[in-house]
């Protein structure tokens, strides 16, 4: 089984969140219908426009590099983000 790690932002792109799921597509539809909830991160900051993702093979790796990237500095995840996404787009999945 695969599992995607993921950054996601508001509209604006001022803030960034990072998950790691098995079916990005579900999760990001689970994101889209939470903006605006004050009870989780991505919610209340409106967290839901895909910009980033890896395919990971095994659930451990998946946690393990989700970890990592949470440890980044806002710049240095803008700066893994445009290695794979330069303009910053919003990706459509």
């Amino acid at each position: 089984m695969s599992y995607y790690v993921y950054i996601i932002t508001n509209p604006g792109k001022t803030t960034l969140y990072t998950g790691v799921t098995n079916d990005l597509e579900r999760r990001l539809a689970e994101h889209r219908a939470n903006r605006g909830n004050n009870a989780s991160f991505a919610g209340k900051y409106y967290c839901y426009k895909l910009l980033y993702y890896e395919i990971v093979q095994n659930i451990h790796d998946a946690i393990s590099r989700e970890s990592e990237i949470k440890l980044m500095n806002h710049n240095t995840k803008v700066t893994l983000i445009q290695k794979e996404n330069p303009k910053m787009d919003f990706i459509w999945f």
